[in-house]
């Protein structure tokens, strides 16, 4: 091995180290934000997203609002739908926290997007 190719597996193994932990960190976060809003969709908005909306991860089978699976929303307009309320759906701006309305955002499209 010549000796820029040492230096340049060090490198990479020192990045690699220093880069370990921190994706790590974000998986731990990105996992934990998916479990509080599969928590909020199913238990703690009140009403319960999934009395009104079907949502195959959730064994979610409402038919008032739309299916979601269908729908397959963005983050973006989850979060609008929930902080605002659309039609007959009540706004949850004041009773859900901004970390519960992420969540739920966060976890209705990683749920339903490709």
């Amino acid at each position: 091995m010549r000796l820029s190719e040492a230096v340049g597996l060090l490198l990479s193994l020192a990045l690699g180290g220093a880069l370990g932990p921190a994706q790590a960190g974000e998986a731990d976060t990105d996992d934990a934000r998916f479990t509080l809003g599969r928590q909020v969709f199913t238990e703690q908005a009140q009403p319960s997203c999934s009395l009104c909306h079907s949502l195959q991860d959730a064994a979610a089978a409402g038919a008032i609002g739309p299916d979601l699976d269908q729908l397959k929303p963005s983050a973006e307009r989850v979060m609008a739908a929930v902080r605002g309320g659309v039609g007959v759906m009540p706004a949850f701006a004041a009773s859900l926290s901004a970390e519960q309305i992420e969540a739920v955002a966060h976890y209705v499209a990683r749920v339903t997007q490709p």
